[in-house]
């Protein structure tokens, strides 16, 4: 409700959910328990707020029902910690994004402690839940946890691109493009027209997440998704030159194995000569 929507008349509204159910104030009180003095100074306005459960129980005796609204086109999600309490059996603000803290590493306030040499009968008193007042930092990870909800992976076909390229793409609903992987068939028997089953290979050309949304498991949907779609057309492995110890650990994760009887990658590169032409 904003400020400019008029304040519902309790009185007038109780009244007439009395005419509806055809009840006197006095038989309106048997059936809710509230005492008719009450109600008579609710529909008189002498009791402008009279308090919520009251008004539910004289609602819910009338067989009417009180409905909450939010705006149009949005829900009313559910606290997502609504479980937890403080050590005072307190609920944490509604507003920001609690955690149970169980060891030191959990509660931020142990940061500058290097608690994890010390055993746990010498922690220090923790407290039972956290939570961050950093409001910038609060949307950002709940962005981040709305991306990793709503994220969904499908693999691009387009007649424009060979069919032996493979790309699968990660997208939110509105379209926004948050990963990518590219691969290509590779058979020497495709050289001559010959596609023997089960005998083509695929090579992993890459594997893209954007920055503000690595470390949410979109680049290993990805990889799932490949090898889903490898299984199903009958391809024999998938092959890939990580390079940095970061895309190497990444892939071994996504269950790829080391290949040391492989030839190393080399490379060659030639210095830049400022434009002097090379000696004779």
């Amino acid at each position: 409700m904003t400020d400019a929507e008029p304040l519902t008349d309790l009185g007038a509204t109780l009244r007439a959910l009395r005419r509806m159910a055809d009840l006197s104030q006095r038989e309106l009180a048997g059936k809710s328990g509230v005492p008719q003095a009450t109600i008579a100074r609710i529909e008189s306005g002498r009791s402008p707020d009279p308090g919520f459960r009251l008004v539910e129980r004289l609602v819910g005796a009338v067989a009417g029902r009180i409905t909450i609204s939010v705006p149009a086109g949005a829900e009313l999600p559910p606290v997502p910690q609504e479980e937890l309490r403080d050590a005072a059996g307190r609920h944490p603000p509604a507003h920001l994004d609690a955690r149970e803290v169980r060891q030191p590493r959990d509660w931020p306030g142990a940061w500058w402690a290097p608690w994890y040499d010390v055993p746990p009968e010498r922690w220090p008193p923790l407290p039972a839940v956290t939570y961050a007042l950093d409001r910038s930092e609060r949307d950002r990870q709940r962005h981040r946890d709305r991306v990793r909800r709503d994220s969904t992976i499908r693999r691009y076909l387009d007649p424009t691109i060979p069919s032996t390229s493979w790309r699968f793409l990660a997208e939110l609903p509105d379209g926004e493009l948050v990963g990518e992987l590219r691969a290509h068939e590779r058979s020497a028997d495709l050289l001559i027209g010959h596609y023997p089953a089960g005998q083509c290979q695929l090579v992993l050309d890459g594997v893209l997440v954007a920055p503000a949304y690595r470390l949410l498991g979109i680049g290993r949907r990805l990889v799932d998704a490949l090898s889903a779609e490898k299984d199903r057309a009958g391809v024999s492995s998938v092959n890939a030159l990580a390079e940095g110890g970061g895309s190497s650990s990444f892939l071994l994760r996504c269950g790829f194995e080391l290949e040391a009887s492989r030839p190393a990658a080399v490379r060659l590169e030639r210095p830049v000569n400022a434009g002097r032409p090379p000696p004779r």
